[in-house]
């Protein structure tokens, strides 16, 4: 592809990244949660999936989507469930105030933030919704020249997208931990917990209520 090419992707990439979602809402929250350390497991999670979710598109999973709509309604209202679910747990999470302010002063020894948890958790998420995939089938394409060979292509642009993505996620990784201190109040916590709970059954309606 040429230079002219690579740049617009970079562009338009860097934008589609920063808007907040499901996957910088869970790292922000882990962010703010376990600490920046803690939460590049989250991270790994989210890009495990993502880059797998491309992959898989560019294999051909796009179009059977496409061609299979229950199937993909399947899939999008069990992700739909996970976020609703993610966010129920989220809302009537417990708390107490001496707890949660020694969790957050010493984020490493939280037993829900070792590294195959957060993991486990950010890929769930990120592979919850199934339109990535039918977006990567429609968008990549756009920034890849038929005449030339698709592979090499094909990773520089999946290369460069995990790279601008994971800065996103530093960048909300460290806004999380920007306001962990605040969160040592009760009263602030729960509110906290009550606002992403909320987003993210918000973003599970949505999911489950737009249509392809």
């Amino acid at each position: 592809m040429s230079l002219q090419t690579w740049w617009l992707f970079v562009v338009t990439v860097f934008f589609v990244s920063a808007t907040p979602g499901p996957n910088m809402l869970l790292v922000m929250t882990h962010g703010a949660r376990h600490g920046l350390r803690a939460s590049l497991g989250t991270m790994a999670g989210c890009m495990t999936a993502l880059i797998a979710m491309m992959s898989i598109s560019a294999a051909g999973l796009g179009a059977v989507l496409k061609a299979w709509p229950m199937l993909f309604d399947t899939l999008r209202y069990v992700g739909a469930a996970y976020l609703v679910y993610l966010g129920y747990k989220s809302w009537r999470s417990p708390v107490n105030a001496e707890d949660e302010a020694a969790k957050l002063a010493t984020p490493a020894l939280v037993a829900d933030s070792s590294f195959g948890k957060l993991f486990k958790s950010g890929f769930l998420v990120a592979a919850s919704n199934p339109k990535a995939i039918l977006f990567a089938a429609a968008f990549l394409p756009q920034f890849i020249d038929p005449t030339a060979a698709k592979l090499p292509q094909f990773s520089i642009l999946l290369g460069t997208f995990a790279v601008i993505e994971m800065s996103w996620y530093m960048v909300y990784a460290t806004g999380g931990l920007r306001i962990a201190p605040y969160l040592r109040e009760a009263r602030v916590l729960k509110a906290f917990n009550r606002i992403s709970g909320g987003v993210f059954m918000g973003f599970g309606a949505l999911m489950a209520a737009v249509h392809r």
